[in-house]
């Protein structure tokens, strides 16, 4: 059986960069896998996690608990019997609601198959303090659904997003552990922990998405011959905007810093291709967080998330300057 572990979270609150973590502090004789899934269509935590050795599957454009569990099963069932890994990562995209993937793990045909462990819900406190996340269904259910809450990002509490996690731990922490950490530093033996949350969620009413046209998760690449792509994907109130670059596009450096820093939406995350090498954009309202390598990446990938109208031409017209030209 493969040791399991559903790591939730809301948009921004470090899932990946935890799994990220995880994975670099794993016991090297084991084999660990992780599926993946993101509300935009391009694929960033795939590119993100490429490197980390583990084996990978993503489900693009949605989220994985929708159109009845298929593309979670498919991908489920690949690594499962394909793979044979000693331990399961699912990281569900931030507006995903844990019932329908927690039914399925607990389904009949998957108890010989998975041992499912804790569930942990990442949390940036400073959410509690946001209307919009915590009157948000998927928000609340993550958090009610959660074995162990992570408050994460300590290092940015401020003492009202700490007077607010604390009210929120008296009144709904019950039995469950609260761990802060910073950087998604999450420890290994947390996974070990057993599923004691056994809470009955209800279905998200408002858990539908306006799905593009799937062709599997080679619709994640460029067709020969194309220098990039643009796809969008929306629902629940939120709207996201990505695009690929081939891998012969690249883009100046500090212009392309800023652009994402002021990009007029909530959440912006990419793996880009710069004269210097790569670099991992990572940004959740003003939070900007930059890791750059001297290696190249395989393409280019940026995601712009909002729950706000965006004008995405105007945001790609200004992206699509920032390639040098040479590239363009």
């Amino acid at each position: 059986m493969t040791k399991t572990n559903l790591i939730t979270g809301f948009l921004g609150s470090g899932k990946t960069t935890s799994i990220l973590h995880l994975l670099a502090n794993k016991d090297p004789a084991e084999k660990w896998a992780v599926l993946v899934n993101e509300f935009g269509e391009v694929g960033i935590d795939g590119a993100l996690l490429a490197d980390s050795g583990a084996l990978l599957k993503e489900i693009p454009g949605g989220c994985m608990c929708c159109v009845n569990g298929l593309p979670m099963q498919v991908g489920l069932n690949t690594l499962l019997r394909q793979g044979k890994p000693d331990r399961l990562l699912i990281e569900p995209t931030g507006l995903g609601h844990p019932k329908q993937i927690l039914d399925l793990l607990t389904a009949p045909v998957y108890e010989p198959w998975i041992d499912l462990r804790a569930t942990l819900c990442v949390l940036d406190p400073r959410l509690l303090l946001d209307e919009k996340s915590v009157t948000n269904e998927n928000f609340r259910d993550q958090l009610a659904a959660a074995d162990i809450i992570v408050a994460n990002k300590s290092d940015r509490a401020t003492p009202e997003s700490q007077a607010a996690l604390h009210a929120w731990w008296q009144q709904y922490g019950g039995h469950r552990q609260l761990i802060h950490t910073e950087q998604g530093k999450i420890e290994g033996h947390w996974l070990d922990l057993p599923r004691l949350n056994r809470a009955e969620l209800p279905s998200s009413a408002a858990h539908a998405h306006q799905h593009a046209d799937k062709k599997g998760l080679a619709a994640l690449s460029l067709p020969a011959q194309q220098r990039w792509r643009r796809s969008l994907n929306s629902g629940q109130g939120y709207q996201a905007c990505g695009w690929i670059f081939d891998a012969d596009t690249v883009f100046d450096t500090i212009g392309l810093l800023e652009w994402a820093r002021l990009a007029p939406v909530a959440r912006v995350k990419g793996v880009m291709r710069i004269k210097e090498g790569l670099v991992r954009i990572n940004r959740q309202g003003d939070d900007l967080h930059i890791e750059t390598q001297n290696v190249a990446p395989p393409d280019s990938r940026i995601e712009l998330i909002t729950n706000a109208d965006a004008d995405w031409n105007a945001l790609q017209t200004a992206l699509l300057k920032l390639r040098l030209a040479e590239n363009a």
